[in-house]
């Protein structure tokens, strides 16, 4: 693999446009499915995501949660859906929210990042509260092996709002402060320094539904960093609102929608994501 996640991720958008589609499996979506609630089920359900989304939309993300409370049997269940999304050439995004300290962070990114690993993901996503820091040798392994991660940043549940916009004063802040969320964002973006292609592979999540100016995440903060955006869709952040939302920064966005895609069931499901794919198209070219 010559690409970086970034360059490969960076085709994908320009290929295909912004629309990632979310693999959840929460047990109303399999009964709604007609799929019981275990591990066959929910491997049943992302097989059929992936066989819809592959040749509409470049990138999917599992959320790893529903898949890991049927244990053994979840993980493998996981490892098989992942598996076929890449080899439909579709990026696999694993929503692991994965954060801690030392090797505890490089059995995580032996799992997730590391090429020939059961649960092989194209990028995973990490969560930064030990302090970015924590998170070096995680994302210097991921751009080894050219793979990519997402860090939380600013997240679309409102309980977070006081820890990620709360004003950091030291010796690095950008500055005389700096907001929690932007600190994150300046810090895991130094791991793109120095590397290929106009898009890094070192990305941060921003909710769709926050005002990032709170955040202090202006475009010049997020500038060359792929940002992963849930919040669209159910969540009420629509495609037309791209371009407003995220400015000069949009064409990097990757706009995660999962129920007001998947709500509509496996029959109509490709005709679904054709369709709103073609609005973020739409949203981004006119």
């Amino acid at each position: 693999m010559s690409e970086t996640f970034g360059q490969r991720l960076a085709a994908a958008l320009e290929t295909h446009g912004a629309l990632c589609v979310g693999i959840d499996p929460h047990a109303a979506l399999l009964s709604a499915w007609g799929l019981d609630a275990t591990a066959d089920g929910a491997r049943e359900f992302g097989l059929r995501v992936v066989e819809a989304a592959a040749g509409r939309v470049g990138i999917v993300k599992p959320q790893v949660a529903f898949y890991e409370r049927y244990g053994s049997r979840g993980f493998a269940a996981l490892e098989d859906v992942m598996a076929a999304a890449r080899a439909a050439s579709l990026l696999v995004i694993a929503d692991a929210k994965r954060g801690d300290i030392g090797t505890t962070m490089e059995g995580y990114a032996a799992a997730w990042l590391e090429p020939g690993s059961p649960l092989e993901a194209d990028a995973v996503t990490l969560t930064p509260y030990l302090g970015p820091d924590s998170l070096r040798a995680t994302l210097a392994a991921a751009l080894r092996a050219r793979k990519g991660a997402f860090v939380l940043t600013a997240t679309s549940n409102p309980e977070a709002r006081a820890v990620q916009s709360a004003v950091v004063e030291d010796t690095l802040a950008v500055g005389d402060h700096e907001r929690v969320a932007a600190r994150v964002a300046h810090d895991v973006n130094e791991a793109n320094l120095g590397q290929p292609g106009a898009l890094g592979s070192i990305g941060v999540v921003v909710g769709a539904t926050v005002d990032r100016a709170a955040f202090g995440l202006g475009d010049i903060t997020l500038a060359g960093m792929p940002i992963l955006a849930p919040g669209f869709g159910a969540q009420g952040a629509d495609p037309a609102d791209l371009g407003r939302l995220f400015g000069y920064v949009s064409k990097a966005v990757v706009a995660n929608e999962s129920r007001s895609v998947l709500a509509v069931g496996p029959a109509r499901l490709a005709e679904r994501i054709t369709a709103r794919a073609d609005l973020y198209r739409e949203a981004l070219n006119g």
